[in-house]
């Protein structure tokens, strides 16, 4: 890891000792060790990052249990060699995706992700690559995200502007448009065009 970066992985591995703590502490004394271990860390990552504590606590600090990453679903859709990218309001181009609900699988949410974002029906043909966000996307977050990217044939639908994105067109990988780089990047593009092409596609794993 980057030298910079080091301070952010403390950060990260304290607040999840700290969660699971709280979960499964009992000893009230120890919870309260264990909350402010939670508190200093969400503190290092809003100094850090120039960011209001109280949006990092509510980012960070948010959940109980055992801490598991975050599920990001992306899906790859073509026609003529050309990928199917939605724009953001800020003018950015992604691919159709988003957090996976808590209460739908994987496969559910590629098809409703598409749907809210693209106006499109799709089936979830092949699960392209399992990816370790922080592998590939800038910048790196105080969570850990798996994204799943996922190539997907349209069964009908059509785009209709709506409260994330306002624009949806199909792009060759030569000519991309601006990128929205903390979801997608060429890269990540580049991949799903050569599953596209490949007879037998290998999933990617992380």
């Amino acid at each position: 890891m980057a030298q910079n970066l080091i301070w952010l992985d403390w950060a990260v591995r304290l607040q999840a000792l700290a969660q699971a703590g709280l979960y499964y502490g009992k000893d009230p004394f120890d919870r309260e060790r264990y909350a402010e271990i939670r508190s200093i860390a969400a503190q290092m990552i809003a100094h850090q990052g120039e960011m209001p504590f109280e949006k990092v606590q509510g980012l960070f600090c948010c959940e109980t249990g055992y801490q598991t990453p975050k599920l990001d679903t992306r899906a790859a859709i073509f026609r003529d060699d050309r990928i199917l990218l939605v724009q953001e309001k800020n003018g950015t181009w992604s691919l159709p995706g988003g957090w996976v609900d808590v209460d739908l699988s994987v496969l559910e949410n590629v098809v409703k992700e598409v749907r809210e974002e693209a106006g499109l029906d799709v089936t979830a043909d092949l699960v392209i690559a399992v990816q370790d966000r922080e592998k590939h996307n800038q910048p790196v977050y105080a969570y850990k995200i798996c994204k799943i990217f996922v190539r997907c044939t349209v069964i009908g639908g059509a785009f209709r502007e709506n409260t994330e994105t306002v624009a949806s067109d199909y792009f060759s990988l030569d000519a991309l448009p601006p990128l929205a780089e903390e979801k997608n990047n060429r890269e990540q593009i580049a991949m799903c065009f050569a599953a596209q092409h490949a007879e037998h596609w290998k999933t990617l794993l992380d």
